[in-house]
């Protein structure tokens, strides 16, 4: 079995418009809400072996909040570039490179991607995965090889505002 999370990083900042779009760090509502849903991410029992997370500054703030949260060590996470701003097809290709040694792996990044990968995942789950929600999947297969559609079960479905 492997078990794959997806989070969306929490709500952001439009505050500063001299920052690129990878600066924009998260807004009041997003440091409110990455550690709640860090210790709700614990409360499901997620414990990711592997961290990835996009290098967008929103992105990687959420992951190093949530980590926290876990007690997942920050010196392991992973900053992907190809996660930032990624489509479901470079989702994709993220985890199917992943080591098989590796069970458990959470995604951090940024819709509509992290959307499409969840559909991907459970067809019809949702229309919008929201700011710092989170899916987590249980996927039957010994390897990360999603092309071939292995079944999937879903563990969480989780987001600020469900609480």
């Amino acid at each position: 079995m492997k078990f794959l999370t997806l989070v969306r990083h929490a709500k952001s900042s439009w505050g500063d418009a001299s920052l690129s779009d990878r600066q924009r760090p998260l807004n009041s509502r997003g440091e409110r809400d990455a550690p709640v849903m860090g210790k709700r991410v614990a409360e499901h029992g997620i414990r990711p072996s592997l961290i990835i997370a996009s290098p967008a500054k929103r992105a990687w703030t959420t992951a190093r909040i949530i980590a926290a949260e876990i007690s997942y060590p920050l010196e392991f996470l992973q900053r992907e570039d190809s996660v930032y701003l990624a489509s479901l097809d470079d989702l994709l290709d993220v985890v199917v490179a992943q080591d098989n040694g590796f069970n458990s792996l959470m995604l951090v990044g940024h819709n509509p991607g992290l959307t499409n990968f969840a559909n991907f995942l459970i067809p019809g789950i949702t229309s919008n995965l929201p700011t710092a929600g989170v899916v987590s999947v249980q996927i039957d297969s010994e390897d990360w090889n999603l092309y071939e559609r292995p079944p999937v079960e879903l563990l969480t479905y989780d987001y600020p505002k469900l609480a």
